[in-house]
């Protein structure tokens, strides 16, 4: 199995005094991506399991790991065996990744970034990854049934329930935090999403959320802005 990964050589050229020359090649770093991996527990399991193998990691990010040795197929796979045991998934195949990506910047739009981004999200996300939103955008409603539009809005709302079990932030300051043109914009999607508005939704008892990697996987949802 071939799994999807990056690297490249670099090369740097030394010139001497006499105008000799000679060249260095430097040793590549790697780039693995990782599915399911939306949350700082996920990101310290992974450098747990890269620590166990002896690897080093240059970067570890919501989806992708950069580490600074090559490794053969053997390693992958004994990666992938210890990423699996904590519910982690080593990727292998190129539009399975780009997907993860797409879901992985949302995320960290959505969750870990302390205000969206004043850009269009359209923007926000090409920018990310380099690639053209269209390209994105048809190849995710392809592969998961439903558009980047309606998965931001499904995690925009996810944030909100949050927000509102949190209760530091009354609705008016959710719907602002969130890029909300009103309240009732909020509660509008909020209630399509959920079947519930904002207000009942915080005095249930039992208010339920889903885990951040299974936002989004329910292929019936249909939404409108």
């Amino acid at each position: 199995m071939n799994y999807v990964t990056h690297s490249s050589y670099y090369v740097t050229i030394v010139v001497l005094n006499g105008g000799n020359s000679f060249y260095i090649i430097n040793k590549p770093d790697l780039k693995l991506y990782i599915k399911y991996m939306v949350s700082m527990r996920c990101k310290m399991a992974v450098k747990e399991a890269l620590k166990k193998m002896g690897l080093h990691f240059i970067v570890v990010d919501l989806g992708e790991v950069e580490i600074m040795e090559t490794i053969s197929g053997a390693e992958l796979n004994e990666l992938k065996t210890i990423l699996s045991d904590s519910g982690l998934e080593l990727m292998d195949d190129k539009k399975s990744v780009l997907i993860e990506r797409i879901k992985n910047v949302i995320t960290e739009m959505i969750h870990y970034s302390d205000e969206l981004p004043k850009n269009n999200y359209s923007d926000h996300i090409s920018e990310k990854l380099h690639y053209d939103y269209t390209y994105l955008s048809n190849l995710f409603s392809e592969v998961k049934g439903i558009t980047i539009q309606q998965f931001i809005i499904i995690h925009k709302i996810e944030r909100a329930k949050e927000l509102l079990i949190y209760d530091e932030l009354n609705l008016t300051e959710i719907s602002y935090k969130l890029h909300y043109s009103s309240v009732a914009h909020l509660s509008n999607q909020f209630k399509k999403v959920t079947g519930l508005t904002p207000s009942h939704y915080k005095k249930l008892k039992d208010r339920k959320r889903s885990p951040i990697e299974e936002i989004g996987n329910e292929q019936e949802v249909r939404l409108q802005d």
